[in-house]
């Protein structure tokens, strides 16, 4: 174990190493108390002590916001508090990410995401849980929010060099449209080239493979390991 000191200009000496955990500390107990002003103001600190943006993000909230995760699927907490861990870790990593250099940004990304809630359904509280657990485990993530066409997903994939397509349904009436969204990418000549997921409330891991769905995520940590997997399959 080594300690990390940080000597300034007019002679100021920080021992970071000593501190680092403390301000990681801080930032993983604003996400366990959906905290979003706690969580902002944390951030600030870590950035300004000269904590590394992606240990922040890495050791910080991502742990954070999988115990969020893990206590709402033991029924622990309720759908509000997800939300407002989701808050929490969105005002973080605003302060946080314009402190990540490029180099890093590249490095840590697993890959790029377009997610939303497909045509005609306009329930987003679990495609915002998905969208929140991409950003934690190292996502680009574009949301393209709720009632999304076909149309839509493929051309705002194609614009962002997306690797994958995130489909979200909770109303059985709109889960056709997810076949729809397969069904264009496969017309633009783009199958293979991103790949398609789907998950939501009524969606099941059959109805994903009569689609011919590329992954489904049962829930938020499903869909993560499947995003990541996706990715590394990537032709």
């Amino acid at each position: 174990m080594f300690t990390l000191i940080l000597i300034y200009s007019d002679g100021l000496i920080m021992d970071l190493g000593s501190d680092m955990e403390e301000y990681l500390e801080k930032l993983r107990k604003a996400i366990l108390n959906f905290d979003v002003d706690g969580a902002r103001e944390a951030a600030k600190e870590a950035m300004s002590a000269g904590v590394d943006p992606v240990k922040a993000i890495e050791e910080g909230l991502a742990p954070a916001i999988r115990e969020v995760g893990d206590m709402f699927h033991r029924d622990e907490i309720f759908l509000p508090h997800v939300v407002m861990a989701s808050d929490a870790m969105t005002a973080a990593i605003e302060v946080i990410e314009p402190h990540i250099s490029k180099e890093d940004l590249e490095r840590t990304k697993k890959g790029v995401a377009v997610i939303g809630t497909v045509e005609g359904d306009i329930h987003e509280i679990g495609k915002n849980v998905v969208t929140m657990m991409l950003k934690a485990a190292g996502f680009e993530v574009i949301d393209l929010g709720t009632n999304v066409s076909a149309e839509k997903f493929v051309e705002k994939a194609k614009d962002v060099g997306a690797d994958i397509i995130a489909c979200s349904s909770l109303m059985t009436t709109t889960m056709p449209y997810m076949k729809e969204v397969i069904e264009e990418v496969e017309r633009q000549g783009l199958k293979g080239k991103i790949k398609v997921m789907v998950g939501g409330g009524p969606v099941t891991r059959d109805w994903a493979e009569e689609i011919g769905a590329d992954g489904y995520g049962k829930d938020a940590d499903e869909a993560v390991k499947v995003a990541t997997e996706l990715t590394e399959k990537k032709e």
